[in-house]
């Protein structure tokens, strides 16, 4: 994984360089990941020293670090003084958007309580319907699926400049579902309508935004096949697994083999596999690790969209978050519904769970060492950029 946090240079220079540098770059770490030993034995050292900073750790302290957290503020104090849980992320939602670009990496910096390990900041930034950045004009799922797979390298790159560029370690950007109805409401942020066209273009945006922020494939194992939206229920198909691999898993797999460092599990039900939804299947993740290979931090999609999907199984998120680490997950994501004290709620619960054993202590640490690990990978040096004239922002 080649992953670093840019400089500090001027942003038109910045995004104009990586519209227009994408392909290259993306040979470039293409390289870097097939042959590069001097890239493997950082990436072992980065996770031997996870393992000993976790290994420090409280059972209370591990939890905290497995939490991505949110509240709806812009007030620097106020986020600042909530990150003071020990949480290990936060996610950017419209409502943590102050009125000014200039305004946001400040922000974002209150989100840090130790400077020499910063949270994971994350945010969704797919562009086009999915966006939370101003100055996001480049083109977006809606016309890249049937635009040549270089524009979308060119798009990503340029799109992961603007993320970092404000102080953000990651990007749920990466849309891997595939589907070629209109009606269905993941269509338009979806990047192909069918399996292949996706991989392309999910594999070229994986690797342009990992040249300088953590980028996420989402939502596994995939929202095409499952009718509906998981906002507000949980979709449910009865695909059966050969024929997710020959279809949904393709976009995928191409996104863990470009080097995507995190995979987002989605609330979704395929009945054929397992009854419970993704976020909380341990079949599912079995399979993320064992059939793809994906050797990443698994991150939930926001588990209040379970609460909101009014099943009475999945009303408490503080059982939602235990279930997801039990089944395997890294990171716990709560947005919906979250007030200043769920995150807390999660962390007591996480604990109570280890202690009652319903999370082994193993699993525990395995989650928190994975997360950690991609903490330190985003503050590894800072990436070599240089101007070029002739570029232009894409349009």
């Amino acid at each position: 994984m080649l992953r670093r946090r840019f400089g500090a240079v001027g942003a038109a220079v910045i995004i104009a360089l990586a519209a227009a540098s994408a392909p290259a770059a993306a040979a470039e770490h293409d390289s870097a990941r097939a042959g590069d030993s001097g890239s493997d034995v950082a990436s072992s050292g980065t996770d031997e020293r996870a393992a000993d900073l976790v290994a420090d750790m409280t059972t209370t302290e591990q939890a905290a670090s497995i939490v991505m957290g949110h509240i709806p503020t812009t007030d620097a104090a106020t986020l600042h003084a909530y990150m003071q849980q020990g949480l290990g992320g936060f996610i950017l939602m419209g409502a943590n958007i102050p009125a000014t670009d200039e305004e946001l990496p400040t922000l974002t910096a209150a989100l840090t309580v130790d400077p020499a390990l910063p949270p994971l900041v994350a945010i969704d930034q797919e562009g086009g319907l999915v966006s939370r950045l101003g100055g996001d004009g480049f083109p977006a799922s809606n016309s890249l699926k049937s635009l040549p797979v270089s524009d979308s390298s060119a798009a990503f790159s340029a799109r992961a400049a603007l993320v970092a560029k404000a102080g953000i370690s990651v990007n749920f950007g990466t849309v891997a579902d595939v589907t070629s109805e209109s009606s269905s409401f993941i269509f338009g942020r979806a990047l192909g309508t069918d399996p292949q066209s996706a991989a392309e273009r999910v594999a070229v945006a994986t690797v342009a935004q990992e040249q300088v922020v953590a980028s996420t494939l989402k939502h596994f194992p995939g929202h095409g096949a499952a009718p509906g939206d998981s906002h507000h229920a949980i979709p449910t198909t009865g695909e059966t697994l050969d024929e997710w691999r020959a279809t949904d898993a393709v976009p995928f797999a191409a996104g863990v083999d470009a080097g995507a460092s995190l995979l987002m599990f989605g609330h979704l039900t395929y009945a054929s596999v397992d009854p419970a939804p993704a976020s909380l299947s341990a079949r599912w993740h079995e399979i993320a690790r064992e059939e793809l290979g994906f050797d990443g931090v698994i991150v939930t999609d926001d588990l209040g969209m379970l609460q909101s999907s009014g099943v009475p199984e999945y009303a408490d998120p503080v059982a939602n978050a235990v279930s997801a680490v039990v089944a395997g997950t890294d990171l716990v994501l709560m947005i919906a519904g979250s007030t200043p004290d769920t995150a807390g709620q999660i962390v007591q619960g996480l604990v109570a769970a280890v202690d009652a054993g319903t999370i082994p202590a193993d699993r525990l640490t395995e989650a928190a060492t994975r997360v950690m690990s991609l903490r330190l990978q985003s503050m590894s040096a800072p990436a070599d950029w240089a101007l070029c004239p002739e570029c232009e922002p894409a349009d």
